[in-house]
């Protein structure tokens, strides 16, 4: 039986991250994975749905300018998108594992469970380690309460389809819902998006939740709030989708979006204390679960943080640092961005805007419609608005919203600014180039 310092349980972007530097480190280290090497982001999440978007982007932009300089309308090609998609995602499982193996990192090929809390068993191989690491990610949820749900597809099952049906149903109100909505629709899929509530994309304000909905609108995406599914079934060759209730549709494909479950289900867990909650793994400031020599990182975890990639490579080098003793500190997270992906793509960092509105004594929000701003007339771009979010007491900048074809750019920017210590001066010393979204912030 075969004894290591750490055992990586996941080999995403976390898993990966941690393993070179603790094997740098002289640690005997082993990643174990069940499914593809590379986890979710490079396989079937966020890179595939960015080389997908490439194309949406391309063609928007194009349609933006028509009678502007550009006379034909660009065409998406899907069967050849998929390919070229492929391209990407087709070498990553093996070329992430070879590059363990020729680190000298061992690899266990198959499903992990904990016996106890220093020895794994991975299929009929045991193996013991001083400490483990769980970074074994999330997985698309189903939706249990709908009669025939194994009928509805996944966004895995989305990021492969080789060919883009006439119309579809995406299940769920979320970032992933939205996302593969402005990827089809403007691919020439009919879209519907069929949420239970009428509060979809809750991580962001209502209102700039309101406003993307009305462009999905102007795309032809059809948004149903307020429609509890209960049932699939089989139409001529469709699928119906009924809520008992009066409501019908009928698509040629139906995908559940509605959100993604943590990868902490089937690993033994409770048999040896570790404790868990819905919304994964439950950690300390340290990245300790409740058995003192496991950790756990990523999206697996429960946190209130958004489970994003590179949450997890910082993670990662947080846990680099702390098992190889180089810290004694607690994680310290900086501001984090999120995007929703599509044109617009819709992106918020730092202090929420519903925060600041609730406390006007604390914080000072100044609101643009960039629209007509250079940068976005010279685009044709539909819809630019930013709210920037000031603290009053120490002036700085301490949270942004923005809607744009450009926001993941200038949320970007954002970040840096408020992560370096916001304030408006630091903003204004700077000669940045010209005309761009970040010459812009002085304007803001």
């Amino acid at each position: 039986m075969k004894k290591y310092d750490v055992v990586i349980i996941g080999a995403g972007p976390g898993g990966l991250g941690l393993a070179y530097p603790l094997k740098e480190a002289g640690l005997e280290v082993a990643v174990v994975e069940e499914n593809l090497w590379g986890g979710t982001c490079p396989n079937r999440g966020c890179d595939p749905k960015k080389v997908l978007l490439a194309a949406i982007e391309a063609k928007k932009q194009n349609q933006y300018l028509l009678g502007n300089g550009i006379k034909n309308e660009t065409q998406i090609d899907w069967p050849a998108l998929m390919q070229f998609e492929k391209t990407f995602t087709d070498p990553v499982s093996r070329s992430s594992r070879s590059g363990l193996t020729d680190a000298q990192i061992d690899v266990y090929d198959g499903h992990a469970e904990f016996i106890d809390h220093h020895t794994l068993k991975i299929d009929q191989t045991t193996i013991t380690s001083e400490k483990f690491v769980i970074a074994t990610g999330q997985r698309p949820s189903r939706l249990t309460n709908i009669e025939n749900q194994e009928m509805m597809q996944t966004s895995t099952d989305f990021l492969k389809m080789d060919h883009l049906p006439n119309e579809l149903a995406l299940v769920g109100g979320g970032y992933i819902a939205f996302e593969l909505a402005m990827i089809a629709s403007g691919a020439g899929a009919k879209v519907h998006i069929i949420h239970h509530n009428q509060r979809p994309l809750k991580a962001f304000p209502k209102a700039y939740v309101d406003d993307l909905v009305d462009q999905l609108k102007t795309q032809g995406v059809e948004v149903h709030l307020g429609i509890d599914l209960k049932r699939v079934e089989p139409k001529d060759e469709r699928f119906e989708l009924s809520d008992g209730q009066g409501f019908k549709q009928i698509v040629d494909q139906v995908f559940v979006t509605a959100g993604r479950k943590p990868n902490d289900d089937s690993l033994n867990l409770e048999k040896i204390g570790v404790q868990t909650d819905r919304g994964g793994i439950v950690v300390n400031e340290y990245l300790e679960t409740s058995v003192d020599n496991i950790y756990a990182m990523g999206d697996v975890v429960s946190k209130a943080l958004p489970k994003l990639t590179p949450v997890s490579g910082f993670e990662a080098r947080y846990l680099a640092k702390k098992l190889t003793n180089a810290t004694q500190a607690a994680i310290d997270y900086p501001a984090i961005p999120t995007v929703v992906y599509g044109m617009p793509k819709l992106a918020k960092v730092g202090v929420e805007l519903d925060e600041a509105q609730q406390h006007p004594e604390q914080y000072e929000i100044k609101t643009a419609e960039m629209t007509e701003w250079f940068t976005y007339r010279r685009l044709q771009d539909p819809f630019a608005k930013i709210s920037v979010i000031h603290e009053k007491s120490s002036g700085k900048i301490v949270g942004a919203i923005t809607m744009s074809s450009e926001a993941e750019h200038l949320i970007n920017d954002l970040t840096m600014i408020i992560n370096q210590g916001g304030l408006v001066d630091q903003i204004n010393n700077q000669i940045l180039a010209y005309p761009t979204e970040a010459s812009d912030l002085g304007y803001m």
